[in-house]
């Protein structure tokens, strides 16, 4: 089909150079009717292989982030590194999005906000901590933030030590409550880690309620009838949207994780466990519905 719109256009040319005449109008309409029809067909696969490129970007990026966690914890007598998506000081702090990059404060002596003070020295290119199907550009600051670390202070605000949040949640260190289990989710800790904890080092982002888009899906791929949230000061942008307000009507899309042992894996949204963000620092107490960060949908 495209040789043949494509034999009859090359046609229409030949007969102009040979012909003492110019086009007709109804010899240009046809023409430019053909030229019309052949970016119809062109954009779209266009457009697709454009997504499956930056799909092939987002697995590369998922596998550096998992094989440099897994290189922090070999240098350093196999644990992993502290989550930074806290809030508070002590044993008195809740938890925060685990899409932080650079958390609120210090925890504690010892303790780095940023993700970059950990893992800066095996990731040099924020990119690679930024999923490549997000709404782009990304935030505007994020390879100056990376490379600031605890320092970081956006020049945008009067506020000193601003947080960061991204498009991929990471989950070392990290608690949560399991809605369906009505107990905490615990994040890698060690490289060799009993059951008690996942072995999920990272995903795309998949959420619902957040404040941002109260009563929306929200998720770092876009998906059907989605629509760009901008950034914030300290939050990167994301897409969001749902026809149907209930957080059981996931939106289908496939998603990617990184997991300890290196390997990313592809899965389904509907594949997923719901997750909230711990007001208590042990992954008892969830934010109430409606309030805060709202869900996160983890791979089974």
């Amino acid at each position: 089909m495209h040789k043949l719109l494509i034999t009859i256009v090359l046609r229409k040319f030949r007969r102009v150079r040979v012909s003492p005449s110019a086009f007709t109008l109804v010899e240009l309409l046809v023409t430019l009717a053909i030229i019309t029809v052949l970016f119809s067909i062109i954009l779209p696969t266009y457009s697709y292989m454009r997504y499956r490129a930056r799909s092939v970007i987002n697995i590369a990026n998922q596998r550096s982030i998992s094989s440099s966690v897994t290189m922090y914890a070999g240098d350093n007598r196999d644990r992993c590194p502290d989550s930074v998506a806290t809030v508070g000081f002590g044993n008195s702090f809740n938890w925060a999005e685990p899409t932080k990059l650079i958390g609120n404060n210090f925890q504690g002596p010892g303790d780095h906000r940023a993700v970059s003070e950990y893992l800066g020295q095996y990731i040099s290119k924020a990119d690679v901590m930024n999923c490549a199907n997000a709404p782009r550009p990304p935030y505007p600051y994020l390879q100056e933030a990376w490379d600031a670390g605890d320092q970081w202070d956006n020049p945008d605000t009067i506020m000193g030590f601003d947080p960061l949040g991204g498009t991929f949640c990471y989950y070392w260190g990290y608690i949560g409550y399991q809605v369906d289990r009505q107990r905490p989710y615990y994040g890698p800790r060690r490289l060799s880690g009993n059951n008690k904890y996942s072995k999920l080092l990272v995903s795309d982002y998949l959420g619902y309620d957040h404040w941002r888009s109260p009563g929306a899906f929200g998720s770092c791929e876009k998906f059907e009838s989605s629509a760009r949230v901008p950034e914030t000061w300290l939050l990167s942008s994301y897409w969001a949207g749902s026809s149907r307000q209930d957080s059981d009507a996931v939106p289908e899309m496939k998603l990617n994780a990184g997991y300890i042992d290196g390997c990313v894996k592809s899965y389904n949204s509907k594949e997923t466990i719901q997750m909230k963000v711990s007001l208590s620092a042990d992954g008892t107490i969830p934010y109430i519905d409606g309030l805060g960060p709202g869900i996160y949908y983890l791979p089974q």
